[in-house]
């Protein structure tokens, strides 16, 4: 049965308004220092691929803390979850803010992961109030908002460590973090009807969720697929500041290409889910996603290697990517409607956990000499496998249906 929601009224369900900030609060932490990470690099007088952990690290910690929030919050609910993870990313921000050592800032900055909380709750709750197809085109409208959060993260993070310095990006989160954690504790009702009887109980039911060819269908399909964008996000800094020697703010604005078509991706998956079905959006989403990947492969093997040909592309990878990953997070919280959260933490962990991978080989594979293909390959390879996965889904039995 659908919940109704009350803006500002926490004995409701929350409001969109809510959901778009939590989710949006994750984005944002993950990537608004992103143009920053060469002068970062150079302040702590560390290599790039030690501050490059502070991405490829962050992603694999968040693979591990979404294997707790959703079973927390299919025992306790999703309201006490989320207040707990936001005071938790304010204390961390703080740390990041000060830590003289690169040391501390990686050990806070793992700390920040809680925030994914925002993430995983946000899928869950549109999972509580509403049917699966209706999830599809919910979490797409939400996505569509968050995506204006981070969208700008980037750019934003640029001009503050050009006029304040990189510490800067860090007292923007903690900024941030407290207005959500205020909206949260005015709006956020609980949703979760449906308690579980223990934590471990939650644990238990995994193996329920592993034995189904379709969670796995979905959630190969949702790897893959940000598997495309977590490859940009490891190698796109290196590419724009030390390749082709943009400016911070510069290096921001490029991300604006990406986070563009994402947007516009998500608005027509929220338009047109519910009628196509979430196995056709993540077809459409796929096919769109590997056109936008070939694109700079073949401007760059025909000489045509400016920041240009590699950044605009990349609004074609982010529509694509933004037309089937609303789908395939519903798919992922509906094989299994009584464990949400739990089935939205352990296939966000997948997730995210491949992404880490990613990201990680993104940057390792990258230097002057090869240029930017390397990391142009592995985002084309992403975009392969995620559409096998949709391929299996179609054959695939269906549990939930």
């Amino acid at each position: 049965m659908q919940q109704q929601s009350r803006f500002l009224d926490r004995t409701t369900a929350p409001h969109i308004v809510s959901l778009v900030a939590v989710a949006g609060l994750s984005a944002l932490t993950m990537n608004i220092f992103l143009p920053a990470l060469p002068a970062m690099a150079l302040d702590l007088r560390v290599d790039y691929d030690r501050v490059q952990v502070l991405v490829s690290g962050y992603i694999a910690m968040t693979a591990l803390v979404q294997l707790v929030i959703g079973p927390l919050s299919d025992r306790y609910g999703r309201r006490p979850v989320m207040i707990g993870a936001l005071l938790i990313l304010i204390v961390s921000s703080l740390v990041c803010l000060i830590a003289s050592s690169i040391e501390v800032l990686t050990f806070a900055r793992m700390i920040q992961t809680a925030v994914v909380a925002g993430l995983v709750l946000s899928r869950a709750i549109i999972r509580d109030m509403v049917p699966m197809d209706e999830a599809a085109s919910m979490i797409g409208y939400v996505t569509m908002g968050m995506t204006l959060i981070p969208m700008i993260g980037p750019t934003l993070g640029g001009v503050l460590s050009d006029n304040f310095g990189w510490r800067s990006n860090f007292a923007a989160i903690l900024i941030a973090a407290l207005a959500v954690l205020l909206l949260v504790y005015r709006d956020l009702g609980e949703t979760n009807r449906q308690k579980s009887g223990s934590f471990s109980e939650q644990f238990r039911a995994w193996p329920r969720l592993l034995a189904s060819p379709r969670f796995w269908g979905y959630t190969m399909a949702g790897t893959f697929t940000s598997g495309a964008f977590f490859a940009f996000l490891g190698g796109a800094p290196f590419v724009g500041g030390t390749l082709m020697g943009l400016t911070p703010s510069m290096l921001g604005l490029q991300f604006m290409f990406i986070a563009a078509g994402y947007i516009a991706g998500n608005y027509l998956s929220g338009r047109f889910a519910r009628r196509a079905g979430i196995d056709m959006m993540m077809l459409v989403g796929g096919v769109v996603a590997l056109v936008g990947a070939a694109i700079p492969i073949v401007l760059f093997l025909q000489g045509y290697d400016s920041s240009l040909a590699f950044f605009a592309p990349q609004v074609v990878v982010g529509f694509g990517n933004g037309l089937s990953l609303p789908s395939t997070n519903a798919g992922i919280v509906s094989v299994r409607p009584e464990l949400a959260g739990s089935a939205s933490g352990l296939g966000g962990a997948i997730t995210m956990g491949g992404g880490a991978f990613v990201s990680w080989l993104a940057s390792r594979i990258l230097s002057v000499e090869t240029g930017a293909m390397p990391l142009l390959l592995v985002m084309l390879a992403c975009c392969i496998l995620a559409l096998v996965a949709v391929v299996f889904l179609r054959y695939a039995p269906g549990e939930e249906r």
